[in-house]
């Protein structure tokens, strides 16, 4: 008897399940004494219904005949503990994921106790309540089809009236905790992608579709948000500042992104809601207005920030309606899109308390540099000055013409931020659109007007073969036109009739002239330059045709110009580098340049561009920004380069034409001191002919003797400070080895005897991918240059140290000139001068000293 006692049940058995079932019936109410027994009683059942589905379906028939699920219910009913209310979510939960026949699956959605559940009325001022109310009802959605779906609503007529599972969901669509509002769109788009015409009826009509506006407020919230973030940055650039950006941004794009998804479920009524709302919400109150400088309704928002977001609506939110309604809304002025109430002369907006404050376009920049000289010869009938951008508060150009104006005269990410909304509408590919903005390639011009040809159109051949000055306007207008009216009528926005009338060649030579301005401006960053060659190498993919002479010389002066800046850096600071850093980037802006889409992804718009790259202020005459700078130049010269290569109709070439390095001459230093092209090796032994006795003292007190002896091997150079061999006349060891380049050696006004010499790094760190500055993460600390002071025996050995050092400079610069004249060299290009005058010898001026002076 008492074996039988205490012979325990098999766990996974159908006793079981009776013995728990009968347990739960006796349940009457729910205490602090009892429920223990009832969250582990719930649990358990649970599993053994999950069990019985994948092995024996004897387990759901006693759970259907049992009408355990009604017991369920029933404990809720008794219970006031939110422990209860927690296992009952989550054993409910765990059964809809976990159950796989369809029998199972219908049974618990077919009584109203699923829906129950989810009207009942829980304490959510409990978090973790909240939690697992939301993962029980995206556990449901999970099982959503068109045959459960219908088991969880109500219909009248063949039309839905009830749908709590969606109607319960959507209230915690804007919860400020981001595992909720994710849950609950996951829910959402189970409902959407189902297809049930009638659900589908349901979610788009009154007051359910306010949901999709509510989506829509909260996104605005969001990008008000991110523009504080971004003004607060410029004006204060560290690494917390810009990681919290990025999240604000990493989350505003997955917010477009389950907008994108709500629209691939194919519910037309959803995607004309959504179309309406992000233009009446967002776009049209705030995102087009700032690009001027007036606010609306008390709200402003940067000029960077809104092409940022446009650009990301664009890209994210494929709607052809939506991208048509935005390009055709940049032939509005800015004030279009202001109330009249609240316009102002003055930029200010009727006080409510608020101030509006200038945003970061306050003032478009003067071009400097060449773009100083070269703009006044632009065609003056298409070229955007940004002095008609505004004239007394009140714009009197386009949204179009501002972006352009940008191009031509704004700041850096200014210029990046209007390439990459027009690199974004190239990517929507609606011809007419592109045609009426200007920025049609021209290879599709031309398919344009041979299918026209083709169809009988009336077409003059020459208009077929034309550089695109001839371009008639005609049937863009058509649609582009019914979306101006569309403007007009449906939101009370009116364009330019006269920007509209205009022929789309016209606008063309406009892009092409703002274009060309930014190639010769000197204030850009090569990143952004690339990104404007990206946009030209799309508008005119094949030759120099679609240019005038004017394009073509202005360009080409530029081309010049940065060819004489790289000449520059032959003789300066890291000339050793120079040909590699070259390859590098030649092979870096061709991937650019011929990339199907812009390099860059467009949370780049909002960060500052030219940071610094490290986080101590370093001197003007610090190799490391003379690094920073050579590296720009060569930037710049390999994009004009490669544009000129472009222009002359012919392929670019995967490395650019230099020459192999030079061999050794027979009377060369470095042949007679026998070194290779491997250069010198600490430790290594060498022959001391034309090397100098010095003394030198790397800690105080403690001075050295050495000879100093300057040597260059092709491209590389370097001073070679060796300890003669004593027992082995005119030999020495190799004791310290120092960069030739930027030596700048100098002999002391006071000691005619001590010659200074400024000693930088073997490399610079930014080169190493390893070691690139990201944004976001911690800068480092640059090294300070060096400076060595040798002393001589007397002035003549100081002075033939000297014509040694500069002798073996002038070959070191000559032969990067010599590798670099093939590159140079071609059609329409400069000749190579054969030396470049010295920089000025102000190195000993500098305060920054490693080692003592003797």
């Amino acid at each position: 008897m008492w074996s039988s006692f205490w012979r325990s049940r098999d766990r996974f058995s159908l006793d079981e399940l009776r013995y728990l079932t009968d347990q739960l019936q006796k349940v009457q109410i729910v205490n602090n004494v009892n429920k223990n027994f009832v969250i582990e009683t719930l649990r358990s059942i649970s599993e053994l219904i999950t069990y019985g589905d994948q092995h024996d379906s004897n387990y759901f028939d006693f759970f259907m005949e049992r009408q355990v699920m009604g017991e369920f219910v029933r404990i809720l009913k008794v219970s006031r503990i939110v422990s209860i209310s927690l296992q009952l979510l989550q054993t409910t939960s765990i059964m809809i994921q976990n159950l796989k026949s369809e029998r199972a699956i219908h049974y618990m959605f077919s009584n109203e106790h699923i829906n129950f559940l989810i009207t009942y009325t829980f304490d959510f001022r409990n978090e973790e309540l909240l939690s697992y109310y939301i993962s029980f009802l995206r556990a449901i959605s999970g099982k959503l089809d068109k045959n459960t779906i219908s088991l969880l609503v109500k219909t009248q007529n063949e039309e839905v009236v009830s749908f709590p599972l969606y109607v319960e969901a959507i209230r915690f669509a804007s919860h400020e905790e981001s595992m909720i509002r994710t849950a609950v769109r996951a829910l959402t788009l189970n409902v959407y992608h189902v297809g049930d015409e009638s659900v589908n009826r349901f979610v788009a009509k009154a007051p359910h579709a306010d949901y999709f506006s509510n989506l829509l407020t909260f996104f605005q919230k969001q990008c008000l948000y991110l523009n504080g973030m971004v003004s607060e940055t410029l004006k204060n650039l560290d690494s917390d500042t810009t990681t919290a950006i990025l999240n604000v941004v990493d989350e505003i794009e997955d917010n477009l992104y389950y907008i994108s998804d709500v629209i691939s479920a194919g519910i037309p009524e959803v995607g004309r809601l959504i179309t309406v709302n992000i233009l009446q919400l967002l776009i049209f109150p705030l995102l087009l207005p700032s690009l001027q400088l007036d606010a609306v309704d008390d709200i402003q928002i940067g000029a960077i920030t809104s092409l940022y977001l446009l650009c990301c609506i664009l890209r994210i939110v494929k709607i052809k309606d939506l991208a048509n309604t935005i390009a055709a809304s940049l032939f509005c002025p800015p004030e279009a899109f202001v109330p009249d109430s609240e316009t102002k002369l003055n930029g200010h907006a009727p006080d409510h308390g608020y101030e509006i404050q200038q945003t970061e376009n306050k003032n478009v920049i003067e071009v400097d540099g060449c773009s100083k000289k070269i703009l006044p010869s632009l065609s003056s009938s298409s070229l955007v000055h940004p002095e008609d951008i505004i004239s007394k508060g009140v714009s009197r150009l386009t949204l179009r013409d501002a972006l352009l104006s940008y191009i031509t005269a704004g700041d850096d990410l200014q210029v990046l931020s209007s390439l990459s909304i027009l690199a974004t509408l190239l990517q929507t590919k609606d011809e007419t659109m592109l045609d009426a903005l200007g920025i049609l390639p021209q290879r599709k011009q031309h398919k344009k007007l041979l299918q026209q040809a083709l169809v009988g159109e009336d077409l003059r051949e020459d208009q077929l073969f034309s550089s695109g000055r001839s371009f008639i306007r005609d049937g863009f207008s058509c649609e582009l036109d019914g979306y101006l009216q569309n403007l007009k009528e449906q939101y009370g926005v009116a364009c330019s009739s006269l920007e509209v009338g205009t022929s789309p060649s016209v606008h063309r030579f406009q892009v092409l002239d703002a274009l060309v301005s930014l190639f010769c401006r000197s204030n850009i960053s090569p990143e952004t330059l690339w990104d404007g060659g990206w946009l030209l190498r799309q508008l005119l993919p094949y030759s120099e045709s679609g240019f005038n002479n004017q394009h073509l010389e202005l360009l080409r002066d530029s081309y010049k110009n940065s060819t004489y800046a790289l000449l520059e850096e032959a003789r300066g600071t890291w000339p050793d580098l120079l040909v590699t850093v070259l390859r590098d980037e030649w092979k870096r802006c061709k991937r650019a340049m011929e990339a199907p889409s812009p390099r860059k992804e467009l949370k780049c718009m909002l960060l500052p561009l030219d940071k610094p790259s490290f986080d101590d202020v370093l001197p003007n005459k610090s190799s490391f920004v003379a690094g920073e700078r050579m590296c720009k130049v060569v930037k710049v010269f390999v994009l004009l380069h490669q544009l000129q290569i472009f222009f002359l109709g012919r392929a670019l070439p995967e490395q650019p034409p230099t020459c192999p390095p030079s061999d050794i001459p027979e009377n060369s230093r470095a042949r007679n001191a026998a070194l290779d092209v491997s250069g010198p090796k600490l430790g290594s032994e060498l022959r001391l002919v034309d090397a100098v006795p010095c003394r030198i003292a790397f800690e105080r007190g403690k001075e050295r003797h050495f000879c100093v002896l300057a040597i260059s091997v092709g491209a590389s150079g370097w001073i070679l400070l060796a300890e003669e061999l004593p027992l082995k006349k005119h030999y020495g060891i190799i004791r310290v080895v120092a960069p030739l380049a930027s030596s700048d050696p100098t002999i002391d006004q006071k000691y005619s005897r001590w010659l200074h010499l400024r000693i930088r790094p073997s490399t610079l760190p930014f080169l190493d991918p390893a070691k690139l500055i990201t944004h976001g993460k911690a800068k480092t600390k640059a090294p300070v240059d060096g400076r060595w002071t040798l002393s001589f025996m007397d002035d003549e050995s100081c002075k033939s140290a000297l014509s040694m050092i500069l002798e073996e400079i002038d070959l070191q610069s000559n032969e990067v000139k010599k590798r670099l004249k093939p590159l140079l060299n071609h059609e329409g290009a400069i000749d190579v001068p054969d030396a470049s005058p010295h920089p000025p010898d102000d190195a000993s001026s500098s305060n920054a000293t490693p080692s003592n002076s003797l």
